[in-house]
């Protein structure tokens, strides 16, 4: 089989697409023949080394987090996957699988979950939701749903704040607080603040032309997908016993006792449960997903070179298998 390996730290160039035997299956895995996958920013600090520290993985290795396909054997102990069942998942080597950016793919059956089978079009409509869609919602839409349904348990009459509005995470997350009934604000630029609008956000700020600390107050929460200043200075705009969780940065105590707030440091982890929960979210209409671009396996290294420019809307695609 085909896959996406590393075998050194560095830019897209690193990449190389092998010829590989294809993984056998352990108690508790089931084997996916994998259609799409998709690239996160944790993917890019994979190959530039900066979570090299954080796992006792060893070089050569195969790549990628999300996975979407189909399975094809299942392992001893496995009860809840047939061999035919469309499914959606962590394919990550550093989760416990085999790597995502390869043609098959042995993951622990408890971190998949059945497809969703349908995406809402509205007046009754519906069709089926495909493995790229689902390949592109994985990590992101998993982060979201651990971020405002658990840490957050965002309530209808609250104000949320959603950093980096316009990328993968930010694209879910404005969806489910609209959803939810939130008043939602979130930052952007450029073409992305018009797509957040469309994604239902009550007010967008222009990062690079409007300073947020400036223009809003007393919100509940704050998605923080940005790190580094930004993190510090949402902490200004929150409510006494409002949250702020983020992607990037470690609580600050210092921040945390000045403006008497709450704040987690989200390292997301995907479930069963928790993609159920977003598969709900997609089957009733409520989340739509938004692929940018799609690349073939062959063309990896100019796809993860289009997402280090920083103009992705939503998700940037890899498509494996295509029947």
């Amino acid at each position: 089989m085909k896959a996406a390996q590393i075998k050194k730290y560095g830019n897209p160039d690193v990449i190389e697409i092998i010829e590989t035997q294809k993984p056998k299956v352990d108690r508790g895995q089931v084997l996916i023949k994998n259609y799409a996958s998709s690239i996160n920013p944790f993917d890019v600090a994979v190959i530039k080394g900066f979570v090299a520290q954080m796992t006792d993985a060893k070089l050569p290795m195969v790549i990628g987090s999300d996975i979407a396909g189909v399975v094809t054997e299942v392992g001893e102990g496995v009860e809840n996957f047939s061999v035919g069942n469309k499914v959606y998942g962590q394919g990550s080597l550093l989760a416990g699988a085999t790597g995502a950016f390869a043609e098959f793919v042995a993951s622990p059956a408890d971190l998949v979950a059945k497809m969703p089978a349908r995406q809402s079009l509205g007046a009754g409509k519906s069709k089926n939701i495909n493995f790229n869609e689902a390949a592109a919602v994985v990590l992101t839409g998993v982060s979201a749903v651990q971020a405002i349904i658990e840490h957050f348990n965002l309530q209808s009459d609250q104000k949320i704040l959603i950093h980096g509005g316009a990328g993968g995470i930010g694209t879910i997350a404005i969806q489910i607080a609209k959803h939810i009934g939130a008043y939602v604000a979130a930052t952007a630029t450029g073409e992305g603040i018009d797509y957040v609008k469309k994604l239902g956000a009550d007010q967008v700020i222009d990062y690079k032309n409007e300073n947020f600390e400036n223009i809003l107050s007393d919100f509940d929460a704050v998605f923080d997908t940005v790190g580094g200043e930004t993190y510090a200075k949402s902490f200004k705009i929150l409510k006494k016993g409002g949250g702020i969780v983020s992607m990037l940065m470690p609580p600050d105590q210092d921040l945390i006792k000045q403006y008497n707030v709450t704040a987690i440091s989200q390292f997301t982890k995907i479930t069963t449960e928790r993609l159920t929960m977003l598969t709900n979210f997609i089957e009733s209409g409520a989340v739509k997903i938004h692929i940018d671009k799609i690349y073939t396996l062959d063309k990896i290294k100019e796809a993860f070179s289009e997402k280090e420019t920083g103009d992705v809307l939503g998700k940037i695609v890899i498509e494996i298998h295509h029947d």
